[in-house]
């Protein structure tokens, strides 16, 4: 299959999968606010991912054991528990009864008096099928946001029942085909075109778990530019995951060696987070999502140095700073001899992920553009970075391309093996596609970002590759438009042209007046 005709094939799949998925969600949500509602709709669908794919696992070793027929929808609880339970957990990280399955439930789910209670043990058990296992953190909790007892789906059993059997069935009717041949990633892109919908109409709240494929897509490719394989990926503020999964997407597996790691301090976030690993076929061995404060409680330091990062972390916001004595000497802000201001976490956040960062490595953190030319302690830890030949690159986005947001944001690039004592400044703020809601960054606006960063070849209103000694002259200021020049997009006008075009302008409307004046006066004399 030709590449044009794979990607007319995935455009096709992708909006018909998009139009029924949003279909779905817009139908059936009636009075729950969608943002509430996104864990219902999310979480069923992961239901069904989780109960197909476990019974693609078992029919796969039934079928080629000869057994052409078997189907362990089809078999009973008594027989799973006997031939299939054991050793399953070990394998897949969870377990499902026959009974439980997506595909079993739905059938009667119309005629089932019980059915929100039945969901509601049905997730406790798969949860508590990984107790005593390896997996029991990446699968304890993951349905605790799917509440089905929760008046928030109907004030009466009967009413919660029919909302929960209008997602089931609706999502039982996409046709998902077989996941494995198809052309996209169904499961996983309807999961997040969910997700991009919801934090469309949901303000800040959207944005802040949710980064959109574009800009992940840019990041990936920044991180992982002339490299052939790296340990692993980490993003410390991962929210909904879409960052560390934009690196599985964009390349090969066998290039990241050692997984996905990631922490999340919104309970919400992180659930969704450890779903969309699963949806993406990332097994619970080969990611590590965590909860919790970064700042305050980092929990990968065990597994640090990382040789790519990638992160959107929160903007400007209020943490402990200097409040707590302890935390300048903290190993990952010591450093700079400042820690960054109570009322902005930004560098805090930076220095964090420089701590982690290999000395191969590279990180690419989207930034609030402030924090480029903020004085005070920001400067210095700003001095501290570019003294000690950490800040590789710094990129202006385009506006308007994140939820909830219409600034124009940056990319910080960092590395701790630079062989140049320069940094890169890129404006691509005109680098984008206009689409209804935001702007997108087109793969021919990914693909100049990075052929730049490549390169270095300084093209004109674009980039600049400047030495540190300008930068210290302009007082350890980041900011792209102190060092690459905006096109002055207005006409130009030659002097003397306009000149000649007044004088003609006047001889015509000299001789206009002089025509009415001898019109007026033959009327005079009349």
């Amino acid at each position: 299959m030709s590449d044009l005709t794979k990607g007319n094939n995935e455009s096709i799949q992708r909006a018909e999968l998009h139009r029924k998925i949003w279909a779905i969600a817009d139908d059936v949500r009636g009075a729950v606010d969608g943002w509430d509602f996104k864990q219902y709709i999310l979480g069923i669908l992961f239901y069904r991912f989780i109960s197909e794919n476990i019974t693609e696992f078992f029919n796969s070793a039934e079928h080629e054991a000869g057994d052409l027929e078997f189907d362990y929808a089809d078999i009973s609880d008594e027989e799973a528990e006997q031939d299939f339970r054991p050793n399953t957990v070990e394998d897949k990280g969870f377990f499902i009864l026959p009974s439980q399955l997506f595909k079993n439930v739905v059938k009667n789910a119309k005629y089932n008096e019980n059915l929100n209670t039945d969901l509601a043990n049905i997730f406790k058990a798969i949860e508590g099928s990984a107790l005593g296992f390896a997996s029991e953190d990446d699968i304890k909790g993951l349905f605790e946001d799917v509440d089905t007892t929760s008046n928030r789906l109907g004030g009466t059993v009967a009413e919660k029942n029919k909302r929960l059997t209008d997602i089931l069935t609706g999502i039982a009717g996409i046709n998902f085909e077989d996941f494995k041949n198809n052309d996209i990633d169904a499961f996983g892109d309807a999961y997040e075109y969910l997700i991009s919908n919801y934090a469309s109409n949901a303000g800040k709240s959207g944005g802040e778990f949710f980064t959109p494929q574009t800009v992940s897509k840019l990041l990936a490719r920044l991180v992982m530019d002339g490299k052939t394989s790296i340990n692993k990926v980490y993003d410390p503020t991962c929210g909904s995951g879409s960052l560390l999964l934009q690196m599985k997407k964009q390349f090969d597996e066998h290039i990241i060696d050692e997984g996905f790691f990631g922490q999340e301090i919104n309970m919400t976030n992180y659930n969704l987070a450890r779903m969309n690993m699963f949806l993406h076929n990332v097994n619970y061995n080969n990611f590590s999502i965590k909860r919790g404060d970064t700042l305050i409680n980092p929990l990968h330091g065990d597994e640090k140095p990382f040789d790519a990062i990638v992160s959107n972390p929160p903007y400007s916001i209020k943490w402990v700073g200097d409040a707590d004595p302890t935390l300048i000497n903290d190993e990952r802000f010591a450093p700079a001899g400042k820690l960054a201001p109570k009322s902005y976490a930004d560098y805090a956040f930076i220095m964090h992920s420089l701590a982690y960062l290999s000395s191969k490595g590279r990180a690419a953190i989207v930034c609030f553009p402030g924090i480029f030319y903020r004085k005070g302690a920001e400067k210095t830890i700003r001095k501290y970075l570019i003294d000690n030949n950490f800040i590789d690159c710094v990129i202006q986005l385009p506006e308007n391309l994140f939820f909830g947001t219409s600034i124009a944001t940056c990319i910080l690039v960092m590395a701790k093996n630079k062989t140049e004592n320069k940094v890169l400044f890129i404006d691509a703020s005109k680098e984008f596609k206009k689409e209804t809601n935001n702007n997108i960054l087109e793969e021919k606006n990914i693909k100049a970002i990075v052929d730049e960063f490549k390169n270095r070849q300084e093209i004109e209103y674009f980039s600049r590759y400047v030495d540190k000694i300008e930068i210290e002259e302009n007082d350890y200021n980041l900011s792209v438009s102190t060092y690459v020049e905006k096109e002055d997009t207005r006409e130009v006008i030659d002097i003397k042209v306009l000149n000649k075009e007044i004088e003609e302008t006047v001889k015509r409307i000299d001789k206009l007046r002089a025509s009415i004046n001898e019109i007026v006066k033959e009327l005079e004399d009349e």
